[in-house]
């Protein structure tokens, strides 16, 4: 979705779905990084968030959890959080019901997790329905970086996340070659910057 946050309407036909998760007595914030785990990109992630003491969730894609099974052993070892992303990273509203959730559970047998992040953010009221039958917590998210657009310099997608944080805030990176410039600079200086804030990281809850 080529917009920051998700439009209000958007929200409200998925209202089951996890889009924010304020706390009443800390400013908290969950970093997710969606399209990992990738040999060039996600271990410069963890080693990034172990300089800072952060943990962060990663919505995996299935096929390169298959092609890179040492590297998401290290997201796990490192006490961070997986979720299920597909296993093509199909978009639900390019996809029937019965592919998109047989697709899904074919991610499900490498990521041992309950949490569910549509790509793109697209997903069927049919789908997200049956998804939350198979027993996933929809994960979306309130703050989108944009990182991986290729119209978006990497101090603008710093901006984004200074502009549009806000206690409770779901923020979307990615672990992949498409973002990776941007990602470079934006990351450090986002968590820097967050922390400053005084917030707090924490693991998208199961």
């Amino acid at each position: 979705m080529l917009i920051e946050q998700p439009p209000h309407l958007y929200r409200m036909l998925f209202p089951n779905a996890v889009w924010r998760i304020e706390d009443p007595v800390r400013k908290t914030v969950y970093l997710t990084f969606d399209d990992g785990p990738i040999p060039e990109v996600t271990p410069w992630v963890l080693d990034l968030l172990d300089r800072y003491g952060v943990q962060a969730t990663f919505f995996c894609v299935g096929d390169n959890v298959r092609k890179h099974p040492e590297v998401y052993r290290q997201v796990i070892e490192k006490g961070h959080r997986t979720g299920n992303h597909t296993f093509h990273h199909l978009q639900g509203w390019k996809h029937s019901l019965g592919k998109f959730l047989d697709n899904a559970g074919q991610a499900r047998e490498l990521i041992d997790s309950s949490l569910f992040r549509p790509p793109h953010g697209h997903l069927g009221m049919n789908q997200c329905r049956k998804l939350q039958d198979a027993g996933y917590r929809i994960i979306m998210w309130d703050v989108v970086t944009r990182d991986y657009s290729r119209f978006m310099s990497p101090g603008q997608v710093l901006q984004n996340v200074k502009r549009y944080t806000r206690n409770g805030s779901i923020l979307v990176f990615h672990d992949s070659l498409k973002a990776e410039k941007n990602l470079r600079y934006a990351l450090p200086r986002a968590i820097e910057w967050l922390l400053k804030e005084g917030y707090t990281f924490e693991l998208v809850p199961l």
